[in-house]
């Protein structure tokens, strides 16, 4: 066990008190961020905007394939969606924990997502544009993963949790297009 005085070699406990009374408008950030803010802002920005645009191709699939023989795949697009909202919802509340401002500006959000939106066509072609956004969005991440890194694990970790549940959204869409394509 580690006595109080291995500690204080470790962690200068007086020179982090002071510190933390410094810049008290930076909530969660401190002045030993190792990253650029700007740059964690504006990645995790771009992440946002590709969960926005998953969020609006899911439902409008969703919607679309109602009409559909296969009521289990509006309702596979109404879960995904539910999901991409909550990563939304995770990767703006970091935005504005680092300090920045989480943009929702509809008019850049296409330009700014690493997917694309695509087109509603059969039931097909909407599960692969949705399985290639979702490989679009594993590999975004695990670059994402690798960038914030040791440097902010917060974000890695949430990152890490969204990249899980973009494979698991891949390999259920996986499934489906097998089950559709046999009929």
């Amino acid at each position: 066990m580690k006595t109080n005085q291995s500690t204080e070699s470790l962690i200068n406990i007086s020179e982090v008190r002071k510190n933390a009374m410094q810049s008290l408008a930076q909530g969660a950030v401190t002045d030993d961020y190792p990253l650029n803010l700007k740059e964690a802002c504006l990645l995790l920005n771009n992440a946002l905007a590709s969960e926005i645009l998953c969020v609006l191709r899911y439902r409008h699939h969703q919607i679309a394939a109602k009409g559909i023989d296969f009521p289990q795949v509006a309702a596979e697009f109404k879960e995904h969606a539910l999901s991409e909202e909550m990563h939304v919802m995770m990767i703006a509340e970091r935005i504005n924990q680092l300090g920045g401002d989480a943009d929702f500006n509809p008019v850049s959000i296409a330009q700014r997502s690493a997917t694309e939106y695509g087109q509603v066509g059969d039931l097909l072609s909407m599960i692969k544009d949705d399985l290639i956004a979702e490989r679009v969005a594993i590999d975004v991440y695990r670059k994402l993963v690798q960038w914030f890194g040791a440097g902010d694990p917060t974000t890695r970790r949430m990152l890490e949790g969204i990249l899980e549940d973009e494979e698991k959204h891949a390999n259920e869409l996986c499934d489906l297009l097998t089950k559709v394509s046999r009929h």
